[in-house]
């Protein structure tokens, strides 16, 4: 990450919004304009597009990543083990498709359809779809693929496409930040709207902030844990590669880089890490920056989010740490009910 982005988050992240105060009436004015634009579709101004199926968003109040995708996927994964037939729709940011809606293959292109679309069709094998116009997406998997539940990979916010079911990830190591929206804090709504959807999932451990929050709605928590690793030449293995002690370079270009560097260091590895900015674009040239010194094999490990874009260049010297979300069968469960519920209002 470059300064700037890491003296913004800096202050984001701190208690107070410190240097960036002179940036209270841009907040002012993202917040008129955010509850016009919901207002709209409250009045009727604006409709939301109702596809005959059930639908979940996966999203956030925070700006960035906060362990969404995995949790989209295990959903996925989770929902085809019972009987149903999900397909996941994401923005695709980052990717520039030649035209929309756009599917998603494993053999997809990461600068046509983004990092975490990719990611996930490889992980789910699974249909997914892009388009900044999600509901246009989902539409696309319905009607081609026979999709008869959808999953949002964000979208909280895109009030286009109508939904039963919302589900907020909150990322327990960065919390709510200084409580501000943008761009005075990491906010894209008001803490309080937490109030206002069906689940609010933490991943990590429960943090200060949320306690007291009052919330209507039960808090759970989940965590990512190591499900795999793959080295950069094809082969596969379950257990980690490493031994105790050894050292390791590591990339991550996500939400929260320091995550990744943190669950690796808990297997006792000596992690040295290179934050990159999320999404951040990707090329052989940071391979090279990251190769090794003549007779140093330090190996360098990277994100799955981060592996669909070096794909073409990477060797055994490189592996791609696999994460999976395990979910407390608590909220499976429940969630389990409450779409079942949803499933019967479509039917009839």
């Amino acid at each position: 990450m470059n300064k700037l982005q890491t003296w913004v988050e800096k202050n984001w992240y701190a208690a107070t919004p410190g240097g960036l105060k002179w940036l209270a009436p841009l907040e002012k004015l993202y917040l008129k304009l955010f509850n016009k634009n919901q207002q709209a579709y409250l009045s009727g101004k604006k409709t939301a597009v109702h596809l005959g199926v059930p639908v979940i968003v996966v999203g956030n109040i925070n700006v960035g990543g906060s362990g969404k995708s995995p949790l989209v996927a295990a959903l996925a994964k989770h929902f085809k083990n019972l009987g149903y037939q999900p397909g996941i729709v994401s923005r695709g940011y980052g990717g520039k498709a030649k035209h929309y809606p756009q599917r998603v293959t494993t053999y997809s292109n990461p600068q046509e359809v983004g990092d975490e679309p990719l990611m996930l069709a490889q992980q789910t094998q699974l249909p997914v779809a892009v388009d900044p116009n999600r509901a246009a997406a989902a539409n696309l998997l319905v009607k081609e693929e026979g999709c008869d539940l959808i999953i949002a990979d964000d979208g909280l916010q895109h009030l286009k496409l109508a939904r039963d079911i919302e589900i907020v990830v909150v990322d327990a190591a960065r919390g709510f930040g200084n409580g501000h929206c943008l761009p005075l804090g990491p906010l894209r709504e008001p803490v309080e709207r937490l109030n206002k959807v069906d689940w609010v999932i933490m991943q990590g451990e429960k943090i200060q902030e949320a306690s007291q929050l009052n919330l209507k709605n039960t808090l759970h928590t989940y965590q990512l844990e190591f499900s795999g690793w793959r080295r950069g030449d094809g082969h596969w293995q379950k257990d980690c590669p490493f031994t105790a002690g050894q050292a390791v370079n590591a990339i991550a270009g996500i939400g929260n880089p320091q995550r990744f560097f943190n669950q690796l260091s808990q297997l006792g590895l000596k992690v040295k890490g290179y934050p990159l900015a999320d999404h951040a674009q990707l090329t052989q040239e940071h391979l090279k920056f990251y190769e090794p010194k003549a007779g140093n094999k330090t190996p360098v490990v990277m994100t799955a989010k981060d592996a669909v874009k070096l794909q073409a260049w990477l060797n055994k010297n490189h592996w791609i740490a696999e994460v999976t979300a395990s979910l407390p069968k608590e909220f499976l469960d429940k969630l389990q009910n409450q779409l079942a519920d949803a499933s019967k209002i479509h039917v009839n």
